[in-house]
């Protein structure tokens, strides 16, 4: 009975075997495992996962970045990575004859101030990692104070300004571009600002906020940089 037993075992269709393991619930025809999953999972929910701050799912996605980046594709989405900041993101896949293909993202068009934060982040970023720091930190009153460097001579609404300047930090703390610290008054820039505003980005919106400047004193505040996000 035991021989007849081991013969049926070995007899079985490996990739059989593999798909009964890797059902998770009634009816599952998935192909990934539990872990896979989720790591698809978080970068379809979130803007970018980091090797710092999503240690397991990072881990995941070295592993099997193909099979991940094949379900993306199947989803109109591409999968960038950036091995030497260690961040990962999706993006919308572009035809390669022209035309856009049908998309899961939205268009996230940040504020003129978010705008001046993310160049200001930026280039901080940059300068510190130059002279060897790992950690990159700024100060809430710094932050503020950047973006009111650029408030138009002409501009009349201090308290409104004061505060869309408050939202803007806010705004990009949620987006995990600045991360918290211990220090209420601190924030640690994410690596991924390197990864979303190269060069000729910079330069082009540095472009953008001298015709904003320029265009102020309507009392308008224009839309700035857009990025596609999955939320």
């Amino acid at each position: 009975m035991t021989d007849e037993w081991n013969q049926q075992l070995s007899d079985q269709d490996p990739y059989e075997t593999e798909q009964e393991s890797l059902s998770l619930f009634e009816g599952d025809e998935g192909g990934l495992t539990l872990e896979q999953r989720k790591t698809l999972v978080c970068l379809l929910k979130q803007r970018y996962i980091s090797c710092a701050q999503q240690p397991a799912e990072w881990r995941i996605l070295m592993e099997s970045e193909v099979v991940i980046k094949s379900r993306l594709n199947d989803l109109f989405l591409d999968l960038h990575v950036d091995r030497r900041y260690e961040v990962a993101f999706k993006r919308q896949a572009q035809p390669e004859g022209g035309g856009r293909f049908p998309t899961l993202l939205h268009d996230l068009a940040y504020s003129r101030e978010e705008t001046i934060l993310l160049m200001f982040l930026r280039q901080r970023f940059r300068s510190e990692r130059a002279d060897g720091r790992e950690n990159v930190l700024v100060d809430y009153d710094d932050l503020l104070g950047n973006v009111a460097r650029f408030r138009p001579a002409r501009a009349t609404d201090r308290s409104g300004d004061t505060k869309r300047a408050a939202n803007a930090v806010e705004s990009i703390v949620k987006a995990r571009i600045l991360l918290t610290t211990p220090d209420r008054t601190r924030y640690r820039i994410s690596p991924v600002i390197e990864v979303l505003l190269p060069l000729d980005r910079l330069a082009e919106l540095l472009e953008w906020l001298i015709v904003q400047n320029g265009s102020a004193s309507d009392g308008t505040h224009g839309e700035g940089l857009e990025l596609e996000v999955g939320e």
